[in-house]
């Protein structure tokens, strides 16, 4: 990759994921078009099996063995990364493009201290940087997320829950990758620690024009931290809306729903649920595959999948949005 990047830096086009299960196929992500811009920070929700992490993993590459990509392209840069050899796969990660993964505690290495999986990282992809300088580096990171510089000689287990999940999130940022991607990166961390973390992540922003993909459950993460909001559901983009409007005036009766079963700080509203459980992904019910849990749904709602249509700024996947 080069030093400067486009404004349109990830573009995701018609992706199609499956798992390959002795029940059948399970089809984790479907005719997904996603784009992300240079600086920009997208929210990626919705419940648990949506395809969110899915999403991620085939971005870089990562997916299990069961997992098949099976159309679709990811252009980063230009550049289709689902076309790159393992070397060049090798090259791109961390460097250009990094993770925060869900679960720290099996992301780090456990039989490495923290600071040489930091330190290697920098001397992998920057051949020029000297050892003391990429140590020096990888210190300030970790004093960054609230870790004292002499936890850098711990090894994973002698962390807590907490640290190892800030140690994961220095690690991603030890090359100052143009794009990140963090899975859940504040779940196991204290609202101090989280605030702190999000507040890093605007600084970088300006400071390096970073990217960042946020997945979580944590809609209220989202509102304080993104600029756009993509809402999923049974491997599908239901809505796609910058983040005031979607919380402001949703228009898909799943982000409605979404937004309402969240607790107001004030506790201004009764909390709502979404009824029934997500679908079966390897046989998924007919037309709309939010239609047996919707309020809304009518006839046409079971016969046919609904386009991604956009209008005014907004991406909705919802025969009746007009109506709501």
């Amino acid at each position: 990759m080069t030093t400067e990047v486009s404004k349109n830096l990830l573009e995701i086009k018609d992706l199609n994921v499956y798992y390959e299960t002795k029940e059948g196929k399970v089809r984790a992500v479907q005719d997904l078009n996603l784009s992300v811009d240079c600086g920009e920070f997208v929210g990626i929700s919705g419940e648990s099996g949506c395809g969110k992490t899915t999403t991620a993993m085939a971005i870089m590459q990562l997916l299990p063995r069961e997992g098949v990509i099976e159309r679709g392209s990811v252009y980063f840069d230009g550049q289709n990364t689902l076309k790159f050899s393992k070397k060049q796969i090798q090259d791109f990660l961390w460097k250009d493009l990094s993770m925060i993964f869900q679960g720290s505690m099996n992301a780090l290495n456990p039989v490495h201290k923290v600071i040489d999986q930091m330190k290697n990282v920098i001397l992998l992809h920057e051949k020029d940087t000297l050892e003391v300088e990429a140590i020096e580096r990888s210190l300030d990171l970790l004093e960054a997320m609230g870790i004292e510089r002499s936890r850098g000689d711990a090894y994973p287990h002698e962390l807590s829950g907490g640290m190892k999940q800030r140690a994961m999130i220095a690690l991603a940022l030890t090359c100052h990758p143009f794009l990140v991607i963090a899975d859940e990166p504040t779940t196991a961390l204290d609202v101090m620690i989280q605030a702190q973390i999000l507040e890093l992540m605007k600084q970088l922003r300006e400071q390096t024009s970073l990217s960042l993909i946020l997945i979580t459950h944590d809609l209220s993460v989202i509102a304080e931290t993104c600029d756009r909001v993509v809402i999923m559901y049974a491997g599908r983009m239901m809505e796609d809306a910058p983040v005031t409007t979607l919380f402001e005036k949703p228009s898909h009766p799943y982000t409605r729903k979404l937004i309402s079963s969240f607790p107001s700080v004030l506790g201004e509203k009764e909390i709502d649920f979404i009824p029934g459980n997500p679908p079966d992904l390897i046989n998924p019910p007919s037309g709309c595959p939010y239609h047996p849990r919707c309020d809304y749904a009518i006839d046409i709602c079971k016969e046919s999948i609904p386009p991604l249509v956009s209008k005014n700024g907004v991406r909705v996947a919802c025969l009746r949005s007009d109506e709501i």
